[in-house]
C-alpha cells in the first residue's frame, strides 16, 4: 500500500468543559477551527467526568450559567463520549491522566491545566486574543 492509499486515522482531541463555552462567548466555531489548525480529520472526545461537570452546571440556579451549560451540552453531542473512571480524582486530573496515556492533545482555556499538560509534553489547543485557536506543543 502506498502512502497515498493509506487511510489516515482521525486525531483524537480531548475537550475540556470550557472549550465548549468558546462558541457562545466568542463566536468561534471550535470544530472547524481545530480541524483547520491541525490540518487533518479530528475526532473530538468528551470524557464522561467532563460531561458530568457540564450537567451539574446546567442545573445551576443562575439563568446565564444554566443557558451556557445547556448550550455546551448540545455541542458535546458532536463529540465522542468516552467513559472513564474518576478514581477519586478531580476532572482536570482525569484529563491529564487520559491525555498522557493516549498521547493526544487537549483543548482547554484553563491556564493551570494548560501548564500541567505542557509540563508532561501534551500539546494544548487554546483560544488566543478571544478570536483564534493556537496550539502549544508538537503533534506526532
Amino acid at each position: 500500500m502506498t502512502a497515498s492509499q493509506r487511510i489516515i486515522e482521525p486525531l483524537r482531541v480531548i475537550l475540556d468543559s470550557n472549550a465548549l463555552f468558546v462558541p457562545l462567548k466568542f463566536k468561534v466555531d471550535i470544530f472547524e477551527e481545530v480541524r483547520r489548525l491541525l490540518d487533518r480529520n479530528v475526532e473530538y472526545v468528551l470524557l464522561s467526568p467532563v460531561k458530568r461537570e457540564l450537567e451539574l452546571l446546567a442545573t445551576a440556579d443562575e439563568p446565564k450559567q444554566h443557558r451556557e451549560a445547556n448550550f455546551a451540552l448540545r455541542l458535546a453531542g458532536k463529540c465522542k463520549l468516552v467513559t472513564v473512571e474518576r478514581r477519586g480524582q478531580e476532572v482536570d486530573d482525569v484529563i491529564v491522566r487520559v491525555a498522557k496515556n493516549w498521547g493526544v492533545p487537549v483543548f482547554t482555556n484553563d491556564r493551570l491545566l494548560r501548564e500541567r499538560l505542557r509540563d508532561i509534553s501534551v500539546p494544548v489547543i487554546y483560544l488566543r486574543q478571544k478570536s483564534r485557536l493556537v496550539i502549544d506543543g508538537l503533534i506526532s
